[in-house]
């Protein structure tokens, strides 16, 4: 899958040229608008492999189109203006994130500015497939709303963080580690926001024995083997011979923590190796990002709770 950066910037006054780009972006079609009023579009896209971020402004003359959902799943957030659905009783949320109809809809729309994030639907279930333990799982959603307003806004910072400080971040995004775990964590957010079938299986109860230690000592040996690798739950869960659900209670019954915050430690050691060894010249931000941080006040804070000082004193001794 690729998984390079992509970037575009598009803004015309021309409503040929607009709605063209409607159509190649997000599939709307048959627009219809008044030949009279003015029009305005500006449109701003970033992302990697299977996930893109999107903002899009339409002004001047009200409009409605219809739109072909199924290819894509996307959430949107209305920031300004209006988005309404026409027909077949669905509904966009006026405030807050909403996941768009993954099936032909119509909408009306005026004066709107509208974020959104997409991403591929092969892609998230296969990811919900590894986090399950269930190749033959097949997710649907069943709501179009989140399942309640703490991941409502789990979701609107979520995506926030990756519009504001990730993706604009030209050096962040070079990083294997930073790109991957900025996918791994859109997916796992959507995943938990929205109701359906994946949120109901993740509920069921785990049940079988309780796993050995050996399985523990297993995935502790895999984060230290593949710490500079594109890992996750799901990868440490196969080499432990468990299903995530299951390392995830046996790391919290032997370790007190759980896989995904014991790879952030080791991770965050690697970091502090490394900037004990540093070469002259060498920044903390070279050393965050190589380790697959993005953000660095957390990481700075992160790194005081692990390790007692600032990245950039321990980069000092």
């Amino acid at each position: 899958m690729d998984q390079q950066m992509h970037r575009a910037a598009f803004a015309t006054r021309d409503p040929a040229e607009g709605v063209a780009v409607l159509d190649r972006v997000f599939a709307v079609r048959e627009v219809r608008r008044s030949p009279d009023e003015p029009f305005r579009m500006e449109l701003s896209s970033a992302g990697t492999g299977p996930l893109r971020h999107e903002r899009l402004r339409l002004g001047g003359s009200s409009a409605a189109g219809s739109t072909d959902g199924s290819g894509v799943l996307r959430v949107g957030h209305v920031l300004g203006g209006q988005l309404t659905a026409t027909g077949r009783g669905d509904r966009f949320a006026r405030r807050g994130p909403f996941l768009f109809p993954r099936r032909p809809f119509s909408s009306r729309w005026a004066e709107l500015d509208l974020m959104t994030v997409s991403l591929q639907p092969a892609a998230v279930q296969a990811h919900a497939r590894r986090l399950l333990g269930d190749e033959d799982f097949r997710l649907e959603f069943t709501g179009d709303r989140p399942v309640d307003p703490t991941m409502a806004r789990y979701w609107t910072a979520t995506v926030r963080h990756l519009g504001r400080d990730v993706l604009p971040h030209e050096e962040l995004m070079r990083a294997p580690l930073v790109r991957a775990e900025t996918v791994r964590c859109l997916v796992t957010a959507l995943l938990q926001t929205f109701p359906g079938s994946f949120l109901e299986r993740s509920r069921e109860r785990t049940g079988g024995p309780a796993a050995p230690p050996s399985a523990v000592r297993r995935a502790l040996a895999y984060i230290e083997a593949h710490l500079d690798e594109d890992i996750g739950l799901a990868e440490i869960a196969a080499a432990a011979r468990m299903s995530p659900r299951g390392l995830q209670v046996a790391f919290r019954r032997e370790l007190g923590t759980t896989p995904t915050h014991r790879l952030r430690d080791a991770r965050l050691d690697a970091a502090h190796r490394a900037l004990l060894d540093a070469d002259p010249g060498t920044t903390v931000e070279t050393v965050m990002v190589r380790w697959g941080f993005v953000h660095r006040g957390r990481f700075a804070a992160a790194y005081r709770e692990r390790h007692g000082c600032n990245p950039a004193a321990t980069l000092r001794a």
